[in-house]
């Protein structure tokens, strides 16, 4: 199978997220303008001239889990994973990107390099280096789902070293923060389908294809006759699909920093250093040696991100060698792991006493409810209430118990009687009725009347278990009051 085939089946009819520019190329080998693969190499030529993943910094060999040395899938520094990601990108495949000659890279081998990072506890932070127009859109959200698992273990910072747009920056958005260089192309939030039509050119060559086929879709989008119109609608359907996916994956990952709606405001453009960072698709502008400094000095910060200048730590150079067995901080993994479980039942010590306090504001908050139900209560309701406190009832119950209570029902007849009658009997004198207290002291029918009475009574007294407090007997003796007057 030549490289002819293998492209046409990648790319005709297929959704895209890849840049227009390389979609045209594309078009261009399939049309014949740039001639067999096999004859002129050029998409290979084109590849091999672009910039290359950074083999300058780094390597890639580590300890395996028997302490020998081992080959890594990807080029490492001071605990800082580099994942390489350069050229156009596939779903399947072999290619690592650094090792590729062909300028592919497969979401499979990014995965791998994805998961092996997450495995490894020899790194503390991963860069993403970027430099692609993108590729095919099967895959790629998979491959920024696995960047968002790396970045719940890691910080992970994407470096947009030339370009990361359309599957390129899907993978980027995943990352905990995106650093663009002040001349890095940034977005193309959007989808392309190509479809080729070759019908009026095997005409001219005499050519007249015949499909047999099977199945009333089967042949939907061949390149042998012009598109119609409800297969348009049938590809047009999967491309809006793919490109919702597309929103909300960059959502996913860079949350109110550039949300659904704003990635669909961007139409699908490309902005370039810090323009990007104004539009929300980048954080900040900087370049690849920055970033691996910052991560690599703010190993042991608990913010792990980017120091200031001033304030960052000094560099593994200038730092004094210390035993295998401690780490960069100077500790050894044993007190490590030690402040590591002091911390751990320190924060569930805080989390019961948390707990146990909202559960006493709560029950506390009900108790004033239940005592607040003695200002609306019903005359002869008070006892219910009381009862009630003092078996820890909640509010809701207690007012169903004084709605159901034929007491409350004879005690409003009688209140009622006696209020009329003690209207009466005042009405007769000139005077306010009195009520006489638990000491025999009598106490006038006014709101400082009932308050004063309230206030004498004994802290043991019935009055002031059945009123919590002054003003919930004033209320009461306000309610029957009004409903003497209002028979």
């Amino acid at each position: 199978m030549t490289f002819l085939m293998r492209i046409a089946d990648r790319v005709i009819n297929r959704p895209l997220l890849v840049m227009p520019e390389k979609a045209a190329v594309i078009v261009g080998v399939l049309a014949g303008r740039l001639g067999p693969i096999e004859q002129g190499p050029i998409l290979a030529q084109v590849a091999r001239n672009m910039p290359e993943s950074n083999r300058f910094v780094g390597h890639n060999v580590g300890t395996g889990a028997s302490g020998t040395p081992e080959r890594k899938p990807y080029r490492q520094q001071d605990g800082v994973g580099i994942l390489s990601v350069v050229g156009a990108l596939v779903n399947r495949g072999a290619w690592l990107g650094q090792d590729s000659s062909t300028g592919e890279v497969s979401y499979e081998g990014l995965q791998h390099q994805i998961n092996t990072m997450e495995a490894d506890p020899g790194l503390h932070s991963v860069i993403i280096d970027l430099d692609t127009p993108g590729g095919e859109a099967v895959g790629a959200f998979e491959t920024s789902a696995a960047v968002r698992r790396l970045a719940a273990t890691k910080r992970v910072i994407a470096v947009v070293n030339g370009m990361a747009a359309s599957a390129g920056y899907a993978i980027a958005s995943g990352a905990h923060e995106i650093v663009t260089t002040e001349t890095g192309v940034n977005g193309s939030i959007g989808v392309v389908l190509l479809h080729a039509d070759y019908s009026k050119n095997l005409e001219q060559k005499g050519i007249s294809p015949t499909l047999i086929f099977a199945g009333a879709h089967k042949v939907d989008g061949n390149p042998f006759e012009p598109l119609p119109d409800s297969v348009r609608e049938d590809l047009q359907a999967e491309v809006d699909a793919f490109y919702s996916k597309f929103l909300a994956t960059v959502a996913l990952g860079r949350g109110e920093r550039l949300s659904a709606d704003m990635a669909r405001a961007t139409e699908a453009r490309t902005f370039i250093g810090e323009d990007a960072v104004k539009r929300g698709l980048a954080d900040r502008v900087g370049t690849f040696e920055m970033v691996l400094s910052d991560l690599t000095n703010a190993h042991g910060h608990a913010a792990g991100g980017r120091q200031p200048s001033e304030k960052r730590s000094k560099s593994m150079a200038e730092k004094p060698s210390t035993p295998a067995a401690e780490t960069e901080a100077g500790f050894t993994q044993a007190q490590l792991d030690a402040a590591i479980v002091a911390a751990r039942q320190e924060g569930e010590a805080a989390g019961r006493a948390a707990a146990t306090t909202e559960r006493e504001s709560a029950l506390a908050a009900d108790r004033e409810r239940v005592s607040a139900i003695l200002d609306i209560a019903e005359p002869g309701a008070e006892t219910i209430v009381s009862e009630g406190i003092k078996s820890g009832a909640s509010a809701a119950d207690v007012a169903l118990s004084i709605a159901k209570s034929a007491d409350v029902k004879e005690a409003r007849k009688r209140s009622a009687a006696l209020a009329g009658l003690q209207g009466d009997d005042a009405g007769a004198r000139g005077a306010s009725p009195a009520t006489a207290g638990e000491d025999n002291r009598t106490f006038p029918q006014t709101e400082d009347g009932w308050k004063a009475e309230w206030e004498a009574s004994a802290p043991d007294s019935d009055l002031r278990k059945n009123y919590l407090k002054a003003e919930h007997y004033v209320a009461a003796k306000k309610r029957e009051a009004k409903k003497g007057a209002s028979k």
